[in-house]
């Protein structure tokens, strides 16, 4: 169908036009589901319901403490493994091997089978297994377990024998497991002891060895004496730092002694300050006696030499201040290091200490874990050897399984229903692609919408004609065909605003599709309406024209644009204002006659003497005939049929003529079925009312 907008109706129109492939498709599927459902035999499904809970002594660990959530997956999924499984099974043959139904039931089936019991039993409950199936009631712990078979009675007993063969094995298992267990649990509890006895001599040794109570001494003694010296290496540090600091100040001063009284240090010493004042006295003395006698005058001579004595006294006090500061750093140095060696022999003898520590716990913590193995081991081989029993699950048949009344299968009211729903989707999906792959013309609106050119008319078509299709409007004036082909006359005649065309070339995409008898048949509604027409079959390769009104052919085009006859070719037509000119004899090259100037000058002839000049030519897209006509007439009607011709086809048949810049006067739909189209239904309909001739 076209992109353009699609309504409800459309889709509704699409399926009553295709109503045959939907009732086909319908009825195709529908019946397929009814014969399967009828001939699929008859199941019915029992259940039994039981509660498996799991046993948090089944899955014992030495040692080990375990916490069981409420619903574990795995385990359940072992279970429903273990009710399908072939020991199961076996197990229902040998507890059913009494029942008649199913000695009855399997004897039936089992008749080739030879005579030995154990492989007759083993395809017995190879089958049986075949038809055990296990749901899981959402949100508990119920389970379903089921059975599929033609005869209810054996279902339902079947049914309850599996779940009562579940719980017999999971007993067996469980028996059978109890002394293997007590067996491993003794061997290994005697590997445990061996260990255990191994590991508390090597702790008791090493704890000899070692002198462990000495150590327990130091790991409380050690940590408070790293403190302790750590705090003394700090002041120690300390001291160091400062006294370098002052050390570094006075060791460069030795050369001028004088400048060490600029060191605080050196200043502040009592000595040194009593001789600079000591000092400073006599030399204010002496410039005093330096006014009064000469430099040589005895007091002034001993003046001086007091004075040089205070300050070599002077400088004798500060090389004692220098030396005491030297060696007050070296003692802060000294101390400082033995200090840092004290800390390097603590903490070794710390790592010693913890390294034997760690040993120790380790030693300790084996003996332990041994002990309590061996603790575990005797505690649960004591507990094995009062139950003698280790049940893996708790199973409750919580409901029987009861006769079943209806069999699951078939389901004929679902079958049926859903026979009858996928039939008619599927129907109406038939009818969707089937339209989507038709690309064929079907109605006038969709061939305006996608070829873009106007629809002059529409041809119905006649299935049963009574009369020779080419004559139809000839003999029937009245009829609805007829009057198709006068509305296709009027859009003709009207098409122009001054003149109608008067030299129209009927062709078509490709051959069959109408394009003879649509021109014959135009050719006599024009001819009707008083105009004087003539028709020439311009087909030189494959003419009919002379066949659909019985005229002669010994000549005709070919014979005049070849030069072999005159204008004496024209022949009476079944009106009198309409003639014709057949085709005349095959020629070996129709284009280059064609093509010929004869054809020009005859038409300007023909053109003078008649109103109406209809050319009945071969296909577009065969050979190049009616393309060569077209850029000499005034305009060319494609003819196209309803439900073959594609839109392909025309399309490429109105691009080679748009090409050479012919005119085209539009498509008529030829052969349109109007029982699918409604309107043109109701159209035909109203020319076949009672009293008036079908066609």
């Amino acid at each position: 169908m076209d992109k353009k907008d699609i309504h409800l109706k459309d889709y509704v129109r699409l399926i009553k036009k295709r109503r045959n492939l939907v009732l086909t498709v319908f009825i195709s599927i529908f019946a397929l589901a009814l014969i399967i459902t009828v001939a699929t035999t008859s199941i019915y499904k029992a259940s039994i319901k039981v509660l498996i809970e799991k046993n948090e002594r089944a899955n014992f660990m030495p040692g080990a403490n375990y916490a069981y959530s409420s619903y574990d997956p795995e385990f359940y999924e072992t279970q429903y493994q273990l009710i399908t499984s072939a020991a199961v099974a076996r197990k229902v043959v040998d507890l059913l091997a009494a029942d008649q139904t199913f000695n009855t039931y399997f004897g039936k089936m089992f008749k080739a089978t030879p005579d030995n019991k154990e492989a007759r039993a083993d395809a017995i409950a190879k089958m049986i297994r075949g038809g055990i199936s296990v749901n899981p009631v959402k949100n508990s712990k119920i389970v379903d377990i089921s059975y599929l078979s033609e005869n209810p009675v054996l279902a339902q007993v079947i049914a309850n024998t599996v779940a009562k063969a579940y719980i017999e094995e999971l007993l067996e298992m469980s028996m059978s497991s109890t002394q293997y267990t007590i067996q491993w649990m003794t061997k290994k509890a005697e590997e445990e002891r061996e260990k255990l006895e191994k590991s508390e001599r090597s702790l008791q040794a090493y704890m000899k060895d070692q002198n462990f109570v000495a150590i327990e001494d130091k790991v409380a003694v050690v940590p408070q004496k790293i403190t302790e010296i750590n705090s003394q290496l700090i002041k120690a540090e300390a001291k160091r730092k400062e006294t370098e600091t002052l050390y570094n100040k006075v060791r460069g001063i030795s050369a001028n002694i004088s400048d060490a009284e600029s060191i605080s240090a050196v200043a502040s010493d009592p000595t040194v300050q009593s001789l600079r004042q000591q000092i400073l006295k006599a030399e204010q003395q002496n410039m005093e006696l330096s006014q009064k006698y000469g430099a040589k005058h005895p007091t002034m001579v001993r003046a001086n030499e007091d004075l040089k004595g205070l300050k070599a006294k002077r400088d004798q006090e500060i090389r004692r201040v220098i030396d005491s500061i030297k060696n007050e750093y070296e003692m802060a140095r000294s101390n400082e290091a033995s200090l840092r060696g004290l800390l390097s022999q603590t903490n070794s003898e710390a790592l010693n200490v913890n390294d034997k520590l760690i040993e120790y716990k380790v030693l300790s913590r084996e003996a332990e874990t041994n002990r309590q193995l061996y603790d575990a081991l005797i505690k649960r081989i004591k507990e094995q050897s009062i139950t003698e029993q280790v049940r893996s699950a708790n199973v409750l048949i919580v409901e029987n399984a009861e006769k079943p009344t209806s069999p699951v299968t078939p389901r004929t009211a679902r079958n049926l229903l859903l026979g009858l729903l996928i039939g008619l989707l599927g129907g109406v999906g038939m009818v969707f692609f089937a339209e989507y792959l038709d690309q064929t013309i079907k109605s006038p609106e969709d061939a305006e919408s996608k070829l873009g050119v106007s629809v002059l008319g529409m041809i119905p078509l006649l299935k049963t004609p009574e009369h020779p299709i080419e004559q139809m409007v000839l003999k029937e004036p009245i009829s609805a065909f007829t009057e198709n082909y006068k509305a296709i006359r009027t859009a003709l005649l009207l098409s122009a605003a001054d003149r109608p065309p008067q030299k129209i070339l009927v062709t078509s995409a490709q051959p069959e599709e109408g394009k003879t008898v649509t021109a014959i048949n135009l050719a006599t509604a024009i001819a009707q309406s008083d105009y004087s027409v003539l028709l020439v079959d311009a087909d030189l390769r494959k003419p009919r024209l002379y066949k659909a009104l019985g005229l002669p052919n010994s000549k005709g085009l070919s014979t005049y644009l070849a030069g072999a006859s005159d204008m004496n070719i024209i022949q009476a037509g079944p009106l009198p204002n309409l003639s014709i000119i057949t085709s005349g004899p095959i020629p070996p090259n129709p284009s280059e006659l064609l093509s010929s100037n004869r054809l020009h000058e005859m038409l300007r002839e023909l053109g003078e003497k008649y109103d109406i000049i209809i050319f009945d030519a071969p296909p577009l897209l065969s050979v190049a005939d009616s393309l060569i006509l077209s850029k000499m007439l005034d305009g060319t009607l494609v003819i196209a049929r309803a439900g073959k011709t594609s839109y392909d086809d025309v399309r490429k048949s109105l691009k080679s003529l748009t090409d050479l810049n012919a005119r085209v006067l539009g498509v008529v739909i030829n052969a349109l079925d109007a029982k699918k189209n409604d309107y043109y239904y109701r159209y035909h309909t109203y020319y076949n009312e009672p009293g008036e001739k079908k066609d």
